[in-house]
């Protein structure tokens, strides 16, 4: 898919349009460097890579919120969430004919007044929306990876995306369950799909073990189980030595299954508690990472720390509300599960309540049928056993079935390990073919070749990205990254693999003037491709002929939004 046109309406009028082109796409930046604000958006260069974002799903509040620190531009912001501004972007199958077009329109107003369309169809649930465009541009029906994170590496404007080459997804709330599938994807590979979820059921699992074996293991309460065994049969063996009418016997046999049914639930009830609690546990660990340092202690020091740092950007407020954002994703993904435990664990209880009334009714009923005190205080005795024996098999089987559980996860983990073993040969055939392309681009961007490899440690396929000279530089580092997407697309394209033929960049300022030259006027135009990069004009190369390269050109008197 290729980028074809975005357009920018406030009710019927056109704020703004942009036409992109096959090659470099430059969103140029008249402010002098020298003007520049200390941070946040200046006249919107960014921000068109951030609309783009949006129409693939983003929320978009990125667009008018600084995703670091949280500050706003109240301007843009009020623009945006109070009037009809309708963002509409076209892409294509084949660049050349306008082919296999998707227009995607969105506003950012909520309830009836929003718009989430896919070629005038509304998809107004957020998940329906990305799976069509999956389906649509990528031509999977699967549910992982997501379609946000297969595009994740295409739009590089987030400090996540920014720093690291192919982990690009946003940090704490990923696991390499999702990394293996994301990568494999990224290949032409499917992998399993339900890895994650038994990952994350084993891990807690273990937690339950952990919290079992505070209070017993296996080996003693199989010996307790013995010895209140062999109490209940000397108990039955005294009370079977009395005459009982019929009707207390059915009575005492009612009493028995009743008991029995207690047990079964309250050892279900015991279990989903314990989960239950471990998630919270989990949670409230969470809940203390959140950052309750006193504020106007720090103020001072940041202060002082001014007289050494005069730019210091950034106040201890800023990073506390980073922090505590990225807390509040981790306790989200922790707690998801919460309400259907919630759920099930209010039906068993109100089945517990039923049967332990069930349980008095037949105890008192047992006791007007008129037994003789001996038989009373034996049948009280019994009571307490199997009570007792009760307590003790919910333990046991609260380890059998972690046991068993964790045994079932091992196995289809081990079943799908042994499944990704089998596509060795083809997984490393895919990386070679890949390191034939970023191997040469990076050398020619940075001076040194750059390789993608993938180990197997323990249960993940481990994907990393390696460069023979050690730890990069800012500027290599976005070199090597630029190396990787427009190899991407190379080795895609030679597979015939669905991808997106664009790219976008920001912050390319940080690359060597040299690499700026050669990955503009020469590397680009070897890839079939759309490199889209938001920058400062008096931060590039003097020598470069921008002219052809430019698609948008915004200062501080023409604005993207004109509303700043």
């Amino acid at each position: 898919m290729w980028l074809k046109h975005l357009a920018i309406h406030h009710d019927d009028r056109l704020v703004r349009e942009v036409a992109f082109r096959r090659g470099i796409n430059l969103i140029v930046d008249e402010t002098s460097s020298s003007d520049r604000r200390a941070s946040g958006n200046s006249v919107g260069k960014t921000t068109v890579l951030r609309l783009i974002d949006f129409c693939l799903g983003g929320d978009g509040k990125n667009i008018y919120q600084d995703t670091e620190f949280k500050t706003s531009n109240a301007a843009v912001e009020s623009f945006l969430t109070e009037n009809n501004v309708v963002i509409t972007l076209t892409l294509v199958e084949h660049f050349e004919d306008s082919s296999g077009a998707v227009v995607i329109k969105r506003n950012f107003l909520r309830r009836n007044k929003k718009i989430q369309n896919i070629n005038g169809q509304p998809y107004p649930n957020p998940k329906e929306f990305q799976s069509t465009l999956k389906r649509l541009i990528f031509k999977s029906e699967s549910e992982q990876p997501t379609f946000r994170q297969i595009i994740s590496k295409n739009i590089r404007d987030e400090k996540h995306k920014l720093t690291n080459t192919i982990r690009v997804l946003a940090p704490n709330v990923v696991t390499e369950a999702t990394y293996e599938t994301l990568h494999l994807f990224w290949l032409g590979i499917d992998g399993d799909q339900s890895k994650e979820a038994l990952v994350r059921d084993r891990n807690l699992e273990e937690k339950l073990q952990a919290r079992l074996r505070k209070q017993s293991n296996p080996p003693q309460i199989s010996q307790a189980l013995l010895l209140v065994n062999n109490k209940i049969e000397d108990l039955e063996r005294k009370k079977a030595s009395f005459n009982l009418n019929e009707e207390f016997e059915a009575d005492l046999n009612e009493l028995n299954t009743v008991r029995s049914s207690i047990s079964s639930v309250s050892t279900r009830i015991s279990r989903l508690d314990l989960r239950r609690q471990l998630i919270h546990e989990s949670a409230e660990s969470v809940e203390e990472g959140r950052a309750t340092i006193d504020l106007s202690q720090t103020a001072a020091l940041y202060e002082r720390s001014r007289v050494l740092i005069p730019h210091l950007q950034r106040s201890f407020d800023d990073v506390v509300k980073l922090h505590n954002a990225m807390m509040e994703k981790r306790l989200a993904f922790i707690t998801e599960e919460v309400p259907a435990l919630e759920k099930e664990l209010g039906q068993l209880r109100r089945e517990l309540q039923r049967l332990l009334k069930q349980e008095r009714t037949l105890i008192e009923d047992v006791r007007k049928r008129g037994a003789i005190d001996e038989l009373d205080e034996i049948i009280t005795m019994l009571n307490a056993s199997y009570e007792q024996k009760g307590r003790l098999e919910e333990q046991s089987n609260l380890w059998r079935a972690s046991e068993e559980a964790l045994k079932g996860i091992d196995d289809q983990l081990a079943k799908i390990n042994e499944g990704l073993s089998d596509k060795d040969s083809l997984i490393n055939a895919r990386i070679s073919l890949f390191n034939q392309y970023y191997a040469v681009l990076s050398e020619r961007l940075t001076g040194n070749a750059a390789l993608l490899s993938a180990e197997q440690r323990g249960d993940f396929l481990i994907f990393s990205v390696s460069n023979i000279e050690g730890n990069p530089g800012t500027g290599s580092k976005k070199s090597q990254m630029a190396a990787f997407d427009l190899a991407y697309i190379q080795f895609a394209d030679t597979l015939d693999l669905p991808c997106l033929h664009f790219i976008l960049q920001d912050q390319i300022e940080n690359v060597h003037a040299n690499q700026i030259t050669n990955l503009l006027t020469e590397i680009v135009d070897e890839v079939n491709c759309q490199y889209v990069l938001p920058v400062l004009r008096d931060k590039l190369p003097v020598d470069l002929e921008l002219s052809s390269m430019e698609i948008l050109c915004l200062s501080q008197q023409d604005r993207l939004f004109k509303v700043t």
